[in-house]
């Protein structure tokens, strides 16, 4: 035998193994004998080294190390090789065979694990730990005996169930089926957590054998298939699961008759249960619908005969019911859908001329029952009187709607209820009135009724259209914020994506998509508005506060609405509209003119950096002036852009509209600098503390604000207000409060924080206070009487003469799609022209005057 740290076939140089500093082990004596022997004939010499470094290199090869400097300074060691063999001693030494060594490993191995088994089964901790069981596992695979491993298992747990689990639940059964289900359900439990911590230590044998072999199970599946077996499937004696299924059904009955013996985590989990065990759709399912069906008979046998409202609405909440337990309680889909089938053959066609009823049809609606009116409407039709449905259907949503137009506690809701309102008709039409075009027909008809009645300018006082104004601020916060300002509800859903793809549109999944498709339903609504110079105004002023504000979400976006507007109204409509985008586009290109002609004057390059936008007056909303002191450099700043543009445009006269400004203002606090999005207005007031910055308790009152920045009135409580008393507070009110009054005395918070480096505080500028909205109605309503008047002298001049009627119904004609103007209003705006000799009466006729 040789030794690790030499090879069989070096020979003579064997024996040299003290260079390589590793431990020589031999297991016999008498191989080293034969070597010394060999060494000390004549015949075997040592070879002459004629260079020292070439012997040591060659050495070195043979013991696989780099060549070694041998120090002859150091004392010999006690290695001799001329002295003859020497006697070595073998620790460890193996005396019997390395085979029976194995055989005993293996079968130690296998009992331990049947052991590990057994405690299992008692739901004890193995005696070995888990991680030594998992190995021993992993040796008897590597040893080749899978199978016998895997039939040992198989044996050892079908007789755990067979003897032990299907007793015990024998024992514990009771005498009721439910008490059967507890029984069956705790061993389940038990025996689900036992294989688990049976597969964790087999699963070497899972990966290793099972996972490749389709001629067994594997672990876990084993382990169900035993359990349904035994326990569900066996007939060998009395059979626990047939007790086990009848009891999930008991359940579910004292669930709809409101027994209080009904425990929902118990059918939950049974469900579950069954599920797991495959035996769901084979066992338990035909059982549970015979019962049900059975208890529909009897409750529609029971209910037949109360009244219609009665009967229906008791209907109702059957189903309703039956379809939250489904639901909640983990019931299979197709278990729903045939005792849904069953459910509407026996409660609804079987008692069909009782469901006709208006106001239980309401009711449905109000309730979204969808599959109830699907069931309703599917029934109508088999027998041809679903146009029946009709007329409670258009009544139904002219009074709902006008419930929600009427609501003057939430106007802001206002057009979000109706898209929601419109969103489920929409779904029902297209889920439960399989898409039938009479019933969108009615809807649009009822729509353009309650949307244009004139009940809702009385329950406003507006005037004028209301529903009009509340669309333009609908799409309005779309344009700014997006789809995250909309519920969820009003999002496409699987099968809105599905036609959108179908017509050749952009998927709707795709978020600009989804944004333009909310867009067209704002439209929807705005088709039915009779007067749509309501709409104009306001959404004219929120497109203003977009484009100076910079809030737009989406360029695109607001493109594509315009686009949608000129399509629907014209170009007479959209006109002011463009153009307020070309100033824009005007606007930069005059800025960047302005700062290319201020270097080439020499104007020193300022800290400020100004922004000015040119508007058309004519196309742009009005706004009022207001008087304000600028900070000196904002002054002169404006005053050198102000030379420029009139010297450059000569017959131009520019007015600056401060309340629409808004800029970046640097701030120092305790935590650290800030930067201010404001308004002008704010940041004027903001300025002002820089006066008192080295004041110890330096204070500003709200007179000496007022009389340093110009501002007065509501224009100065806003401002105030919104830097005192918002959730941005970068100024201390004193005495505290929510509102502002003339004895309030203002500092700086110099203990302000945000997260944020860029805090925006001007978002008061966004909001419209309630007298400009006011203001916007009643200019709107003036509006109205002009475009009456010039519609009365257009018609006038083409038809010279003209009866009253005839003349009144001409103009509701022409200026319908503007706004709708009453007969009383023509005939004021008529004698209001007479008066100004545009017409004259004559026997109850009127005359144009040239």
């Amino acid at each position: 035998m040789h030794s690790p740290a030499s090879s069989p076939t070096d020979g003579p140089s064997s024996s040299f193994a003290i260079p390589s500093k590793r431990k020589s082990v031999n297991t016999g004596s008498q191989p080293l004998q034969q070597s010394s022997q060999r060494l000390s004939t004549p015949d075997h010499k040592r070879p002459k080294i004629n260079n020292p470094d070439q012997g040591a290199s060659k050495m070195s090869k043979v013991l696989g190390k780099r060549p070694q400097v041998v120090d002859l300074t150091r004392p010999p060691t006690a290695f001799q090789p001329h002295k003859g063999a020497k006697k070595l001693v073998i620790k460890n030494l193996r005396t019997t065979s390395q085979a029976n060594d194995l055989a005993k490993y293996y079968d130690a191995t296998r009992q331990e694990l049947i052991e590990a088994l057994q405690a299992i089964f008692e739901q004890k901790q193995p005696r070995q730990p888990l991680e030594r069981l998992y190995r021993g596992v992993e040796d008897l695979c590597r040893h080749g005996v899978s199978k016998e491993l895997y039939e040992i298992l198989r044996e050892r747990c079908e007789i755990y169930i067979k003897n032990d689990i299907r007793r015990s639940i024998m024992a514990e059964s009771g005498s009721s089926n439910i008490d059967m289900l507890r029984s069956t359900y705790k061993h389940w439990v038990i025996w689900n957590a036992q294989s688990t911590t049976i597969r964790s230590v087999f699963s070497y044998l899972d990966r290793s054998f099972l996972l490749s072999n389709k001629d067994f199970q594997q672990i876990n599946d084993m382990a169900i298939t035993l359990f349904r077996r035994i326990v569900f499937v066996s007939s060998q004696g009395f059979n626990p699961g047939v007790k086990t299924l009848d009891g999930i059904c008991d359940l579910v009955d004292y669930d709809r008759r409101g027994d209080t013996r009904f425990d929902p985590a118990l059918l939950r989990d049974s469900i579950s249960m069954l599920h797991v065990l495959n035996i769901y759709g084979k066992s338990f399912e035909p059982r549970f619908l015979k019962a049900s069906k059975r208890y529909y008979e009897e409750f529609a046998e029971e209910q037949s005969s109360a009244s219609l409202k009665s009967y229906i609405s008791s209907c109702e909440k059957l189903l309703a019911r039956e379809d939250y337990r489904c639901n909640a309680y983990n019931f299979d889909s197709t278990t729903k859908r045939q005792m849904m089938d069953d459910a509407h053959l026996l409660l609804i066609n079987n008692y069909s001329e009782k469901l006709l009823d208006g106001g239980s049809i309401s009711k449905l609606l109000d309730e979204n029952a969808l599959e109830s009116m699907k069931a309703l409407y599917d029934l109508l039709r088999l027998s041809d009187i679903q146009k029946r449905l009709k007329q409670p259907w258009e009544e139904y949503i002219k009074e709902a709607g006008s419930t929600i137009v009427n609501d003057t506690s939430r106007g802001d809701e206002m057009v979000v209820r109706l898209l929601e309102f419109r969103r489920s008709l929409d779904l029902m039409i297209r889920d439960a009135f399989n898409r039938d075009d009479e019933f969108t027909y009615s809807m649009r008809q009822a729509f353009g009724s309650f949307i244009n009645d004139k009940k809702v300018m009385s329950a406003w006082k507006t005037g004028t259209s209301k529903v009009g104004e509340m669309i333009a601020k609908y799409i309005d916060m779309l344009l700014r914020g997006g789809l995250k300002t909309l519920p969820k509800s009003l999002l496409s859903d699987v099968k809105d994506r599905i036609d959108a793809e179908r017509s050749g549109q952009a998927a709707t999944g795709d978020e600009d998509a989804e944004l333009d498709r909310q867009l067209d339903q704002a439209l929807e609504l705005f088709r039915f508005i009779e007067g749509k110079d309501v709409f104009e105004a306001f959404y004219k002023q929120d497109l203003a506060r977009r484009l100076l504000m910079g809030r737009s979400a989406s360029a695109d976006a607001e493109r594509s609405m315009l686009a949608k507007l000129k399509n629907e109204c014209g170009s007479n409509f959209t006109h002011n509209l463009e153009q307020m985008f070309k100033d824009q586009q005007i606007a930069r290109d005059e800025m960047a003119s302005y700062k290319s002609w201020c270097e080439g004057n020499g104007h020193a390059k300022s800290s400020l950096d100004l922004s000015v936008n040119i508007l058309s007056a004519a196309a742009w909303p009005s706004y009022v002036d207001t008087q304000l002191s600028l900070p000196d450099d904002v002054a002169t700043q404006i005053e050198r852009f102000e030379a420029y543009y009139i010297n450059k445009h000569t017959g131009r006269r520019l007015t600056w509209k401060h309340s629409l400004a808004h800029c970046v203002v640097k701030a120092r606090f305790n935590k650290g600098s800030k930067e201010l999005l404001v308004s002008a207005y704010q940041a004027v007031v903001l300025t002002l503390f820089n006066q008192i910055e080295n004041e110890a308790d330096g204070f500003l009152a709200y007179q000496q604000i007022a009389d340093n920045s110009g501002l007065s009135g509501p224009d100065l409580d806003r401002t105030l207000q919104s830097l005192a008393c918002g959730k941005t507070r970068v100024l201390t009110k004193r005495p505290k409060g929510r509102d502002v009054h003339s004895t309030d005395t203002f500092t700086v918070n110099k203990t302000f924080t945000d997260p944020k480096y860029r805090v925006k505080i001007n978002q008061i500028q966004l909001k419209e206070t309630k007298e400009e909205n006011q203001e916007t109605h009643e200019r709107v309503a003036q509006d109205r009487q002009f475009e009456c008047q010039a519609a009365i002298v257009r018609i006038m001049k083409s038809r010279k003469t003209m009866t009253h009627a005839n003349l009144v119904a001409e103009v509701i004609n022409q200026t319908k799609s503007r706004g709708a103007i009453e007969p009383v209003e023509i005939k004021k705006n008529i004698e209001k022209l007479i008066e100004k000799d545009y017409l004259e009466r004559e026997a109850g006729s009127y005359t144009y005057l040239a």
